[in-house]
């Protein structure tokens, strides 16, 4: 194992992702998690977001924030994937229907 971390996420937060992943009629959610190099001035290194498409990346619509935290152990060696190894995670309602939720 390369690393541990936390996340804390808050009652809200996870009241909002059922709330949503109810009214899209899907089974569960997809999340990214990002390590930093450096914490911010909380000493947290570690963000957690709704995974995004492609086409959100590309329109630059904004993350939809889930968590933050630390990793509180590291043994320094973390593997980068292959290519092949990794996936983009497609949500499986239409944008379009999902406007007015959150992510």
């Amino acid at each position: 194992m390369s690393s541990l971390s936390n996340i804390y996420i808050k009652v809200e937060t996870l009241e909002t992702l059922l709330k949503v992943v109810k009214a899209k009629a899907e089974k569960g959610l997809s999340i990214d998690i990002s390590i930093s190099d450096e914490a911010n001035k909380y000493e947290q290194n570690v963000t957690a977001y709704v995974t995004q498409t492609k086409e959100q990346r590309e329109a630059k619509k904004e993350r939809f924030y889930v968590g933050n935290g630390k990793t509180f152990w590291t043994d320094g060696k973390i593997s980068v994937l292959k290519k092949a190894e990794t996936h983009d995670a497609t949500p499986i309602a239409k944008e379009e229907e999902a406007d007015h939720l959150p992510f």
